[in-house]
């Protein structure tokens, strides 16, 4: 009999039957048939014992064989027959494990895909300033001693290196959040000073052309400047590269719930079928320009969001886009 071979249910089996035998010879030494009944009922005990514990195995090795298939892929198995003491309690675990074990492979799948669209985002992207370069060395080759004409070409030579090394840049950022490997270094500084940086980058930009910028600035925040100040220039970057000759408002202040920051540019605004997608990665709206990669406000929403931060867009009542950026002192 394979149950015997258990060791656990020999052991019992073998102490049934000492006892029984034990109690049988202690009721022999009154009456035979005392002893008898009491040997008959031993083996009961034994025999049911036996078949309750063949019962339970049989129950386990259909739950180890319902586990096998569900590691072999099977999805409707239903774990809800073993329904009694400790095989009920291994039934809930195994059903919680399944579920986690389904979720992760689903992440694990949609991590991929992600995975696979970023690729593919990043060799198009990189891929159009490289053909630009193979375009731009022929020329070169071709244009002799032509002065200017050289001068021309070795110009859009130098600004798409300087894409590709943007790109670069951004992606290994955007990379280091992704792998939780940038560490923020929070200070409180007025709101004037970290608006001030974060204009800086693009003043030359915005003086070629005739842009203004008009300031509302009060109180202090608490963030890491220097990354706090990359996001706000994304943006700002944004707004300018949109509108022709205008004017950038920036509003600044604070509260005792958060510090928040509006930008807002005098540009033809956002068309609305943007809106929900603007701060994905790689996602270029309908007005982008030919340099524009998708990448500067995704960056942009990482930096805030790690900050306990929030970054919404939208279009203003005035006219042209509008930025809100709030960073809150608690949790939100």
């Amino acid at each position: 009999m394979k149950l015997l071979k258990n060791k656990e249910i020999r052991n019992i089996v073998i102490i049934f039957l000492l006892c029984g035998i034990a109690a049988s010879l202690a009721c022999l030494a009154f009456d035979w048939r005392a002893s008898l009944v009491c040997a008959v009922l031993a083996l009961l005990l034994t025999a049911i014992l036996l078949i309750d514990a063949a019962r339970r195995y049989r129950c386990m090795r259909q739950l180890s064989d319902s586990i096998d298939e569900l590691l072999a892929g099977a999805e409707n198995i239903d774990l809800t027959r073993y329904n009694e003491g400790e095989l009920s309690i291994l039934e809930n675990e195994i059903t919680k494990l399944t579920v986690r074990l389904r979720e992760q492979a689903s992440e694990l799948k949609n991590d991929k895909i992600m995975l696979a669209d970023s690729i593919a985002d990043v060799s198009h992207q990189i891929r159009t300033p490289l053909t630009a370069l193979n375009l731009i060395g022929a020329a070169l080759r071709d244009a002799g001693d032509d002065g200017t004409r050289r001068s021309e070409l070795l110009l859009d030579l130098r600004s798409q290196l300087s894409r590709i090394d943007w790109l670069v840049s951004a992606l290994l950022k955007l990379a280091r959040f992704d792998a939780n490997a940038v560490s923020m270094k929070p200070e409180t500084l007025p709101l004037a000073e970290l608006i001030s940086c974060s204009l800086d980058p693009i003043a030359i930009q915005m003086e070629l052309k005739n842009q203004s910028t008009v300031k509302e600035i009060s109180g202090s925040i608490t963030c890491d400047p220097s990354w706090t100040a990359e996001a706000l220039t994304n943006i700002m970057k944004n707004c300018s590269e949109h509108m022709g000759e205008g004017t950038l408002f920036v509003t600044a202040l604070e509260n005792p719930l958060y510090s928040e920051i509006v930008i807002r540019d005098t540009g033809s605004g956002i068309d609305p079928r943007d809106l929900p997608h603007l701060f994905e990665r790689f996602y270029k709206g309908k007005n982008s320009s030919e340099s524009s990669v998708g990448i500067g406000l995704a960056l942009c929403r990482t930096i805030v969001t790690r900050q306990n931060g929030t970054v919404k867009a939208e279009n203003a009542h005035e006219g042209g886009a509008r930025f809100t950026i709030r960073f809150y002192k608690g949790a939100v």
